[in-house]
């Protein structure tokens, strides 16, 4: 009887992704190594974000995905770690009907230093996956399961979430602070 694991499969084919440079100077999308996931997307302007600053930055490309692809941009863990600079909406969504040049909505979340942005820095990584269009179908009632109901760090191993007075997900009850005490969005738009 053989003990070795499960097969693997062979490395998949490339899938072909159609590409426009909108600025013809721009280095297209690359995997900076062999089987990372994101390739690296450039900003073609220069920045400075002041503290608490966002700007969008365009990376100079559009892409044609094919049906049943999607194209995500995620952050870059080296400017998070070193600068403090994330992702507004992170991911950011590319359908495959979308047309236009990629952007980036980056923040800087370092309270004291302003991040400089150059011409072709990387700014983000895009991943490209397959996903499925699904049929939503009403039911009165959900098959249950381990989990159930429990989210927002029910399954806890979290400081901010492992208290014993019971405030984590207050927020989400209709409660001014979530679970670490900050504002939520109801209370700021409201100004308390």
């Amino acid at each position: 009887m053989s003990t070795a694991g499960p097969a693997h499969p062979g490395p998949r084919p490339d899938l072909d992704v159609l590409i426009r440079r909108v600025d013809p100077d721009v280095p297209l999308p690359e995997y900076a190594r062999p089987g990372d996931a994101g390739a690296d997307l450039r900003t073609t302007v220069d920045c400075v974000l002041a503290p608490g600053e966002r700007a969008v930055l365009p990376t100079g490309v559009s892409v044609a995905l094919p049906e049943g692809y999607a194209a995500f941009v995620h952050p870059r863990s080296g400017l998070a770690a070193r600068c403090g600079v994330a992702l507004v909406n992170a991911p950011g969504t590319i359908d495959a009907g979308y047309r236009g040049e990629i952007k980036v909505i980056v923040v800087n979340l370092d309270p004291r230093e302003s991040v400089r942005f150059e011409r072709f820095d990387r700014i983000a990584q895009l991943v490209v996956q397959q996903v499925e269009r699904v049929r939503f179908r009403e039911v009165a009632e959900l098959p249950d399961s381990a989990r159930a109901e429990g989210g927002f760090g029910s399954t806890g191993g979290h400081a901010g979430t492992d208290r014993a007075s019971g405030t984590s997900g207050q927020a989400a009850e209709g409660g001014p602070t979530g679970g670490n005490r900050y504002a939520s969005v109801v209370s700021d738009r409201e100004g308390q």
